[in-house]
């Protein structure tokens, strides 16, 4: 029997995949999940602003997100955008659930199974749910979604003011089409 820091091998790899899994569920350093989240006004439709790029979204444009109740208490997720590479619609539905309080922006989301990924609140219009700043579980995932395709100049100023100040590197933002040539 293989052992492993006095774990048998098994047990050690088991333990390795429950630490790779945390991680993927985890608030990166110095952001902070805004709390006093009403998830019910949070439902509907957001469109994506900016992001910065990740494997999944290379090439898309008119990107929104839209989320609604399950019946299990979490939040449905419906991705949708349109591919410039294979001009076609795409669209990944998963499920999302409060990681701690029920009204904390701090989220595990899955689109695969059992794998989850970090959701994080870390700015939102708390008067009119106008406007969200969304992280991942590290600095490289970075959104800006807001309920209209356009927002003013003062809010993109005011988004990438805070992502810089929360440790992203904001000069790597892609500034989303939202407008139709489809």
């Amino acid at each position: 029997m293989t052992r492993f820091f006095g774990v048998e091998k098994r047990q050690f790899l088991v333990l390795i995949f429950a630490s790779m899994m945390v991680a993927c569920v985890s608030v990166p350093e110095g952001i902070t999940p805004v709390t006093g989240v009403d998830f019910q006004r949070y439902q509907g439709k957001w469109f994506e602003i900016a992001r910065l790029d990740n494997s999944f979204e290379q090439g898309m444009e008119q990107v929104t997100a839209e989320y609604s109740s399950r019946e299990d208490g979490g939040i449905r997720v419906i991705n949708r955008g349109y591919s410039i590479y294979e001009n076609e619609w795409k669209e990944a539905e998963g499920r999302a659930y409060t990681v701690n309080a029920p009204d904390e922006g701090f989220l595990k989301v899955s689109f695969f199974g059992p794998f989850y990924g970090a959701y994080i609140i870390f700015g939102l219009d708390k008067v009119e749910y106008q406007y969200t700043f969304v992280a991942g579980n590290n600095h490289k995932y970075l959104w800006l979604l807001a309920r209209t395709p356009e927002v003013s100049e003062e809010l993109k100023s005011q988004f990438v003011t805070e992502a810089e100040a929360q440790g992203f590197n904001t000069e790597d933002l892609i500034w989303v089409n939202q407008v139709s040539d489809n």
